[in-house]
């Protein structure tokens, strides 16, 4: 992570030379002799100098999973907003497969920017992650980014300082909104065998964007979900949901996103889906302690299970996008071989680099 005052130009300084390989924010480029790429903002690019940055020796390892995880996520996400149009209960109760292709939204736009940035720095460098994420507002804002989004991803592409506007948000509260939930799924992944890490790296990708607590929390959780997903994911499935609650409760910073993941671990293992909605929430205030819980109990019911888990997932409507991008972002950990080829033959293609 890094810290004091953002700048573009200080920004644009964290380039990784590794091994003769130039990996700029986000982009892998093959060269015999380190080269620099273009940059924005008129900034000569012999004005950038080399940062030399040490990856961890399973870094491919790291990403492999990290990948699988986006691939979940985006999956979740893309399905997730077929069912924003007329009838969708009839729809998903007779379980109809959407028409393709699936577009996918703003969640998987900013996880793609997260999984950049850890392949280009193996950990979360927040002034790296502003400027991805306002690249890709900038070059596909219609998204369907949130007004709070749209403000302070343009006020950061023209220069802004993220520390400055986030914080500044709702009444200079900062946002407790579910953004930083949605996208991290990949980083939970990355650095699965370490928890306490996963606290740290996920709390600093929410605070780009979420200044609030509450708004780090739920990355925090969905983060620490990923991460159970994958360590345990060849264990026996009985009690392995309950134990994937429990574990994000132990790291979850108090408050009510906390207190919501609480009251999704007390529910009964035969609770129905519209059961666990109304008491949890769905994301209709789009913020992280009316999502957060209710993703992670789906999760956690169906890890064994891809197309279960995002099917019961939808049925409570709500932000069903985002519901679905982390469900499907956390699920895919544990169930690779369940998610269907037609499902990803669906998606519209995924833009990296």
């Amino acid at each position: 992570m890094t810290s004091g005052r953002f700048s573009p130009r200080a920004a644009l300084r964290r380039l990784v030379v590794a091994g003769g390989m130039v990996l700029s924010v986000g982009m892998h480029r093959a060269s015999p002799q380190p080269r620099r790429p273009s940059l924005p903002f008129g900034i000569p690019a012999s004005d950038v100098p080399d940062q030399r940055l040490t990856l961890p020796l399973d870094h491919a390892e790291r990403l492999a999973r990290a990948r699988l995880s986006l691939d979940g996520l985006s999956l979740g996400d893309a399905f997730g907003q077929q069912f924003f149009r007329l009838a969708p209960v009839t729809l998903i109760d007779a379980r109809a497969f959407p028409e393709p292709p699936w577009d996918w939204t703003d969640d998987t736009e900013m996880a793609l920017a997260i999984t950049e940035v850890l392949t280009a720095c193996g950990c979360i460098e927040r002034d790296v992650l502003a400027w991805r994420f306002a690249r890709r507002w900038a070059a596909a804002p219609d998204r369907g980014y949130g007004r709070g989004a749209h403000h302070l991803l343009q006020e950061i592409y023209v220069g802004g300082d993220w520390r400055e506007v986030a914080a500044g948000l709702f009444r200079g509260e900062g946002s407790l909104g579910n953004g930083g939930a949605m996208r991290v799924a990949p980083l939970g992944a990355y650095f699965a065998d370490d928890p306490d890490r996963i606290v740290v790296e996920a709390r600093a990708s929410a605070e780009v964007t979420h200044a609030h607590p509450e708004g780090q929390a739920g990355a925090i959780a969905v983060a620490l979900g990923a991460a159970h997903a994958w360590r345990h994911r060849a264990a026996p499935n009985a009690g392995k949901g309950a134990a994937l609650l429990r574990f994000v409760l132990e790291r979850t910073p108090a408050g009510p996103t906390a207190a919501g993941i609480a009251r999704a671990a007390e529910l009964p293992p035969d609770a129905t889906p519209a059961t666990a909605a109304s008491l949890l929430g769905v994301g209709e205030d789009v913020t992280s302690m009316d999502t957060v819980p209710f993703s992670l109990w789906c999760a956690a019911r169906h890890l064994d299970d891809f197309e279960e888990a995002l099917w019961t997932t939808v049925s409570g409507l709500g932000d069903r996008d985002t519901t679905c991008a982390i469900v499907g972002g956390i699920v895919a950990l544990a169930a690779e071989t369940t998610v269907p080829a037609r499902w990803r033959a669906a998606r519209a293609p995924l833009s990296v680099g």
